[in-house]
């Protein structure tokens, strides 16, 4: 099935929440739903009952999905939406995938955490997907997630969340100083929470001082492989949000870091620079437990 959304009038669906909505309920057929290049000024929800879906934009720089809800945004109840009912894009659905477009949330600095994408589906691909935003840009739930050729920007925690995420020569671009790129709450007994391969690290005009990560919950997992960094990177790389007892249970691993950003010697005694052997055993279908997201 497929489905148009455009500014121009009579060319398919206005919104692209409309054309989600005209789903019928019980539908199977898999749902491709092409965007034409423009500003869609809207929040929008994929449902968990909807059949797999396709948002596929023309180009990554013109087609924007955007909204600015935070955590101190009322919601329709009067009540603040708090983290979780903050994000621009909302994917509830199994087997869903973006490509070429931008998800932002302008909400701005300074007003708290404000999502782009909150992604609570079992299986999700993002491929040439700019994502924008400062305080917690991504939310990655439960499942397995592939980020391909993907840009994700902010400050504070701008990746976090259980989900086993691969990111595949993704650019992370730090706004500001002293800020955090990950917030993984990786479950116990989880083999993998982030691996970023053959990424690179980037910071605004001035930017220092910035973590690879925190851990959100106590079994945290990141590795970086092959990751380019850029000075925006502080030295000892890992934060342990002010928590020691969770320096014995998060697992922060390295591996062939190179650019200002990289200091292995400078990080900090509990975080691990990976073994060649070692290394090699973060391939997509180990991370993503036998699943292929280029066949999907």
């Amino acid at each position: 099935m497929l489905m148009i959304v455009s500014k121009n009038a009579g060319e398919g669906f206005s919104s692209l929440q409309e054309a989600l909505d005209s789903i019928p309920p019980g539908e199977m057929q898999a749902v491709t739903i092409r965007i034409k290049p423009g500003i869609y000024e809207e929040k929008v929800t994929v449902v968990r009952e909807a059949p797999p879906i396709l948002l596929l934009g023309e180009d990554q720089h013109s087609t924007i999905i955007s909204w600015n809800d935070n955590a101190h945004t009322l919601g329709a109840d009067g009540e603040p939406l708090r983290t979780f009912r903050t994000g621009t894009l909302n994917v509830f659905a199994e087997g869903f995938t973006a490509e070429n477009l931008t998800i932002r949330n302008t909400s701005g600095p300074g007003t708290g955490q404000a999502v782009a994408a909150f992604v609570d589906a079992g299986q999700a691909v993002f491929r040439r997907v700019r994502l924008l935003g400062d305080q917690d840009t991504l939310y990655t739930g439960p499942g397995r997630q592939y980020y391909d050729d993907c840009y994700i920007e902010g400050d504070v925690d701008y990746i976090f969340g259980p989900a086993t995420a691969l990111f595949d020569r993704c650019h992370l671009h730090n706004k500001r100083s002293r800020g955090y790129i990950t917030a993984a709450s990786t479950p116990e007994g989880a083999a993998f929470g982030y691996v970023f391969l053959d990424c690179r690290i980037t910071g605004g005009e001035g930017v220092s001082e910035c973590y690879l990560g925190r851990p959100w919950r106590p079994y945290a997992h990141v590795a970086f492989i092959r990751t380019v960094m850029d000075g925006s990177v502080t030295g000892e790389g890992w934060h342990n949000w002010g928590q020691p007892d969770r320096e014995q249970s998060s697992r922060y691993e390295e591996y062939g870091s190179s650019g200002p950003g990289a200091c292995p010697e400078g990080r900090v005694a509990w975080s691990r620079q990976l073994t060649a052997q070692e290394a090699a055993q973060y391939r997509i279908l180990s991370v993503l437990d036998g699943w292929h997201p280029e066949g999907y």
